[in-house]
């Protein structure tokens, strides 16, 4: 087997004049250091179909150079959308998510809708743990929603979460929706309340989506810090 040098796919998103020449000139210097040959390849993930740049060369005075590389081009998965979600492919679900997100840009609803069918989907499909809270990762930073939207979507997945026993978001939350969220009432409960207490501390820091959201609702009529939390445990109850 020869010794090749395969570079990592180039993914390119937008539509560009010098792209193959791009893929060509990584190519030969690629070769130029390592000497081995170079294997190119490139994932298009732009939205005009007609694009598909696969060659890049020239000739001049008898000389010729030339370099063909292979390209995936993902508007050509749009149909087998429905294939790909529930395929055991982790790419796939990607390739998916990456189509869903182009057909739902300026679509908040619809997006919200897609975004929530995704991760349904990546439930039902019962990887590892890290593979999962990856690939939640990549769907939420591709579909951006509202604040409000995202939220939600968060408190479906932790109703799933209880539903099926898994432990998911709970993994993820400190780094995405519930940290923001986090912030934001930690901010509000130290310009009325003042510099806030250890246990109140404790209490933000460990606390789920839901528990945020019932806490900022109650800041807005508890009298004492203290209120805040009582009032949203009388809430949970009635």
């Amino acid at each position: 087997m020869p010794n090749i040098a395969l570079k990592p796919p180039k993914v390119q998103g937008t539509k560009q004049a010098k792209f193959a020449k791009h893929i060509f000139v990584y190519n030969y210097r690629i070769f130029d250091r390592y000497d081995r040959p170079v294997a190119s390849l490139a994932v298009l993930a732009d939205t005009n179909k007609q694009w598909k740049p696969t060659s890049y060369g020239f000739t001049v005075l008898g000389c010729k150079l030339s370099l063909e590389f292979p390209v995936a081009k993902l508007t050509d998965y749009e149909k087998r959308l429905d294939e790909l979600l529930v395929s055991d492919n982790a790419f796939g679900w990607i390739t998916a998510a990456h189509i869903l997100t182009q057909k739902t840009r300026t679509q908040h609803q619809e997006r919200y809708e897609a975004k929530l069918r995704l991760v349904r989907i990546l439930y039902q499909h019962r990887w590892d743990k890290q593979r999962i809270i990856d690939l939640l990762y990549n769907v939420d930073w591709l579909m951006q929603l509202p604040e409000w939207l995202n939220s939600r979507v968060w408190q479906e997945l932790e109703t799933i979460e209880e539903k099926e026993k898994m432990e998911y978001v709970t993994s993820i939350e400190r780094l995405g929706m519930v940290k923001g969220q986090y912030n934001i009432l930690k901010r509000q409960l130290e310009s009325r309340f003042g510099l806030l207490p250890q246990w109140a501390s404790e209490k933000l820091k460990s606390a789920k989506a839901k528990d945020l959201e019932a806490w900022a609702d109650a800041i807005l009529t508890a009298p004492t810090l203290e209120n805040v939390f009582k009032k949203s445990k009388v809430s949970k109850k009635s």
